[in-house]
C-alpha cells in the first residue's frame, strides 16, 4: 500500500518513473523474476532513468535526503583536519579520491580547509558514475573555488588502475550498493526476487539462493554464533570484497575513510530486526515501499561494518579505527573548528551553525547512527589524531 503522507510527483516525474517501470516489467516478462539486487541496481543506476542517473535534485533540504556533507562546512573541515597530517606525510604527489561527490559541497569545503592547513593534494579526484551529477559538481566548484584549487580537481569514471598514494574518502556510498535480500525457510537460504502479479504490479518472490548467497548467509551465522530463524529476512553485500578491491586495490600507501549509517554485525542482525534495514527516501521522508515510483526515490540499506572490516582486511588494508561519527568529529578537533566557524557570524548565522553541529553530533541524529571506519596501508598510525585511536571501538565488530 502506498504511504499516504508522501508528496505526489508531478506529471513529468510520473512519466519518467513510468518509463523505468516499463523497462523493468519488460525485463521481468522476458527473463523471469529479478533478484532484488538487480532490481535495486536498475532503480538507482539505469542509464538516463535510474535515481542517480537522472536529473532530479537529490541532496539537501529541497531533495530527498540530507547528508553530513550538505549541512554546511563543518563536517568537511573536520575530515580535512583529521587526515591532513597523513596527506602531508605522504608527500607532494599524494592525491585525494572522493567516491561519489554528491552536490560537490564536500570537495568545495575540504579543498579550502586543506589549503589553509598547507596540505593540498596534488590532485583532487572525484569518482562519479553519474554524468548528470558530474556536470553539477563541475559547475559548483568552477564557480566557488579559486582557480588554483579548481585546477586540482579531476573527474574519473572508474577507479585508478595504476598505483597511487593518498586518501580515499566515501560518505554514504556503501549504503547505495545494490543489496541482496535473503530469508530462511526450513533452515534453507532463499533469495528475494521481484516478480509481477496479475495486474503487472511489482511483488516479492523468494527463490532458492545460489551458492554465493548461501555461503554468505552461512558465514554470517558462523560469525554470529547462531542460526537465523525461519522467516527472518535481511540483506547483505556478497560483492563488497570485490567492490572494495576495485576502488582501493591500487592504493599503494595512504588512508581510506568510509562514513555511513550502519551497525556492527551483532547489532545489524538482531533477532528483532527481522525484516532488515531496507528503506526508501523520498522528499525528506523515509518509508518502506521500495516498489513505489521507481527512479524517483532512493533505495538504501544500512552497512554491516563488520563485513566492511573483513573486506578491507581482505584487500590488504589495515583497520586503523572504527568510531561513531560524533567521536570522529570530536577527535578531529570539532570544538576548535566550531569556534573558528563562529567568528563574525550574526545571530542567525550562529543559530544555523548550532543546528548543523546538533545534526552532526546528537546520538539520535547522526552522531551515533553514522559510523566512521578508517583503513591504512603503508602509513604509520602516528599520523592520525591520538584521540581518534583512543576512541577506537573495533572490539564491537
Amino acid at each position: 500500500m502506498q504511504p499516504t503522507d508522501l508528496p505526489a510527483p508531478d506529471a513529468d516525474a510520473l512519466a519518467h518513473s513510468a518509463r523505468l517501470s516499463a523497462l523493468l516489467r519488460e525485463t521481468i516478462a522476458a527473463h523471469g523474476p529479478l533478484p532484488f539486487h538487480a532490481f535495486m541496481e536498475r532503480c538507482l543506476y539505469a542509464p538516463g532513468l535510474g535515481y542517480y542517473s537522472a536529473g532530479s535534485r537529490k541532496f539537501g533540504a529541497l531533495g530527498d535526503f540530507v547528508t553530513s556533507t550538505e549541512l554546511g562546512p563543518v563536517f568537511a573541515r573536520c575530515v580535512a583536519a583529521a587526515l591532513a597530517p597523513s596527506l602531508q606525510l605522504l608527500g607532494a604527489d599524494a592525491d585525494w579520491l572522493e567516491l561519489g561527490g554528491g552536490s560537490g559541497a564536500f570537495a568545495e569545503h575540504a579543498l579550502a580547509a586543506l589549503a589553509l592547513r598547507e596540505a593540498l593534494p596534488a590532485r583532487y579526484l572525484m569518482l562519479e558514475p553519474s554524468a548528470e551529477l558530474r556536470v553539477r559538481q563541475q559547475a559548483r566548484l568552477r564557480e566557488r573555488l579559486p582557480k588554483d584549487l579548481y585546477a586540482r580537481v579531476q573527474w574519473l569514471e572508474r577507479p585508478p588502475e595504476t598505483p597511487w598514494r593518498g586518501v580515499l574518502f566515501a560518505n554514504e556510498v556503501i549504503d547505495a550498493l545494490p543489496a541482496t535480500r535473503f530469508t530462511l525457510r526450513g533452515g534453507e537460504v532463499f533469495e528475494e526476487h521481484v516478480a509481477l502479479d496479475g495486474a503487472g504490479a511489482f511483488v516479492r518472490r523468494d527463490r532458492p539462493a545460489d551458492a554465493l548467497t548461501s555461503a554468505a548467509v552461512r558465514h554470517l551465522e558462523r560469525t554470529l554464533g547462531r542460526a537465523f530463524a525461519d522467516g527472518y529476512r535481511s540483506e547483505l553485500l556478497p560483492q563488497l570484497p570485490y567492490w572494495l578491491q576495485a576502488v582501493a586495490g591500487t592504493l599503494e600507501a595512504g588512508l581510506a575513510l568510509f562514513v555511513d549509517y550502519g551497525y556492527p554485525r551483532a547489532e545489524y542482525y538482531l533477532p528483532q530486526r527481522a525484516n532488515g534495514t531496507l528503506r526508501a527516501f523520498y522528499r525528506q521522508r523515509v518509508h518502506a515501499d521500495v516498489f513505489l515510483h521507481p527512479g524517483l526515490q532512493d533505495l538504501t540499506a544500512s552497512v554491516d561494518f563488520s563485513a566492511l572490516a573483513e573486506a578491507g582486511q581482505g584487500a590488504g588494508l589495515e583497520l586503523a579505527a572504527y568510531v561513531p561519527q560524533g567521536q570522529f568529529l570530536l577527535a578531529a578537533g570539532l570544538e576548535q573548528i566550531h569556534a573558528e566557524a563562529a567568528v563574525g557570524l550574526d545571530a542567525a548565522g550562529l543559530y544555523a551553525l548550532a543546528q548543523e553541529i546538533k545534526r552532526l553530533m546528537l546520538p539520535e541524529a547522526m552522531g551515533e547512527r553514522f559510523q566512521a571506519m578508517l583503513f591504512a596501508r603503508g602509513l604509520a598510525a602516528a599520523a592520525l589524531p591520538a584521540e581518534l585511536l583512543l576512541a577506537d571501538r573495533r572490539a564491537r565488530l
